[in-house]
């Protein structure tokens, strides 16, 4: 009895002995391994992307508007600033308004001739649809509003580098071709931004225009405003050859110049030579907008040094400094710097083709008397900004 119960428990723990006698697994192959960790990497790779690009993506829905005009033909009326749904996002101190000057009607024919960029309107993608809830979209907090060829698409094009800056690519031309079509309309252009950012827009022709001072500020009195200027003298020079490449069959330069040569009169209803009496515009601006609330960048220094002048604007918007000289190099051929990376893009990155042409050869007198002829407006704009530009 005690045989067969002892027999009985050498079988039980036979199948226990059999076990442990078993050989562990093989670990899964090396191959299947490095997979798996490489599609862990991926996934965490593109939700790292897709996170990053939850706020510049999501523009695409209102620049699409910019192109298609479907829902900006269903626009409404002129609204009140405070009727057109969520409030401003207010990051700068208010301002008070004051009345606004007559004067300046001249100025107001340089807008038709401003040039779209070509580059300037942003493509969508499928990720913008997939962000296409993420953010809102407000009203600008800082506006770029000139001047014509001082280099504003230049530097747009540099600030969009900055993770914390939302900027419509195209100019919306709203606060002097479309102010009718109301504040309701303008925002739908912006880009969605998320808590943080910063949105902007530039439109060169506002700093000529006589209304856009009154209707920045009726919008909002804490606007930032950025101004880029350039030696007057290149400026009209530059004006004049953009519009030559469009119409080859104006006049001279230096006929378009004078009213009378031979008095020496300077013809100051054209807008080439317009636009660069700064100190005027200014005080226009001036009474509307505290000293404070804007910024005059040289579109000289912005060749020479891009990181230091956008150090400035950086500081001036509030913003951590991000873009430095890391982002730029000089590009010989076309005589100003590119950015290495665009926004959105791995691949260097200069103006277009109708940035940086040849200028005609002007007449060393004719421009040594519009040297002369800008050289008291210059002076009284160096004294109203504090800034001495060095163009004389």
């Amino acid at each position: 009895m005690g045989q067969r119960l002892s027999g009985g428990r050498s079988c039980l723990d036979a199948p226990g002995r059999l076990l442990q006698q078993q050989p562990p697994p093989p670990p899964p192959p090396p191959v299947r391994r490095k997979l798996a960790l490489l599609f862990a990497m991926l996934c965490i790779w593109l939700y790292m992307f897709l996170y990053s690009c939850a706020g510049s993506c999501a523009a695409a829905p209102g620049l699409l508007l910019l192109g298609s005009g479907s829902r900006a033909a269903h626009a409404p009326p002129a609204l009140a600033a405070g009727s057109v749904g969520p409030p401003l996002r207010q990051r700068f101190p208010a301002a008070p308004a004051t009345p606004l000057a007559a004067g300046g009607e001249t100025a107001e024919g340089a807008a038709s001739q401003e040039e779209q960029s070509p580059e300037a309107p942003d493509s969508p993608s499928s990720i913008s649809t997939f962000f296409s809830g993420s953010g809102s979209k407000q009203l600008p907090q800082a506006i770029i509003i000139g001047v014509k060829k001082g280099g504003t698409r230049a530097l747009l094009e540099f600030l969009r580098v900055h993770p914390d800056v939302r900027a419509v690519g195209a100019e919306p031309h709203f606060f002097d071709r479309s102010y009718d079509k109301g504040l309701a309309w303008y925002r739908d252009l912006m880009p969605r931004t998320l808590d943080g950012q910063i949105t902007m827009e530039k439109t060169p022709s506002y700093f000529v225009t006589r209304e856009a001072p009154a209707r920045i500020s009726a919008m909002s009195k804490a606007t930032k405003l950025i101004v880029v200027v350039r030696d007057p003298v290149t400026r009209a020079v530059s004006d004049y050859t953009q519009t030559l490449s469009k119409r080859p069959d104006i006049p001279t330069f230096e006929s378009l110049t004078f009213r009378n040569r031979s008095a020496g009169l300077i013809d100051t209803s054209w807008s080439a030579i317009q636009i660069g009496l700064y100190a005027k515009h200014l005080e226009h601006w001036l009474r509307h907008f505290p000293l404070r609330q804007m910024l005059f960048v040289s579109g000289e220094r912005l060749i020479r040094d891009p990181a230091g002048e956008l150090g400035r604007v950086q500081d001036f918007l509030g913003l951590k400094r991000i873009i430095s000289d890391k982002h730029f190099y000089f590009n010989q051929t076309k005589g100003f710097p590119c950015l290495k990376k665009a926004e959105g893009s791995g691949r260097p990155h200069c103006l277009g083709k109708t940035k940086g042409r040849p200028h005609p050869e002007i007449e060393r007198e004719v421009l040594r008397r519009l040297r002369d002829f800008y050289r008291p407006f210059n002076r009284k704009f160096y004294q109203m900004t504090g800034q001495d530009f060095g163009w004389d």
